[in-house]
């Protein structure tokens, strides 16, 4: 499934514990105003699950409330996510 046809599911523990999966990928926050941030990881649940928990990060600032993922491979990702940032243009990114 690509990033683009992956339905928005809710930012909270229950949601990211049933459907995100704990593989390779990348993965998207965003709130009912912008994407906030899209990020790489070797394990997307991990991942989303330690952002939800994080306090006063440029991240947690901008409350996400949504999710989405594409699971790829480790050696396609970085590209995968280099094209969704200029995209999406998610604040964070933008930041960086």
């Amino acid at each position: 499934m690509l990033f683009e046809e992956c339905p928005t599911r809710s930012f909270t523990r229950a949601s990211i514990q049933n459907n995100a999966p704990e593989c390779s990928g990348v993965y998207g926050l965003s709130n009912n105003r912008e994407w906030v941030y899209i990020g790489i990881t070797d394990n997307i649940r991990a991942h989303l699950i330690a952002h939800l928990v994080e306090v006063g990060t440029i991240v947690s600032v901008r409350r996400p409330t949504g999710f989405r993922f594409e699971p790829c491979a480790a050696l396609s990702r970085t590209a995968r996510h280099d094209r969704l940032v200029r995209e999406f243009a998610p604040y964070v990114n933008g930041r960086s």
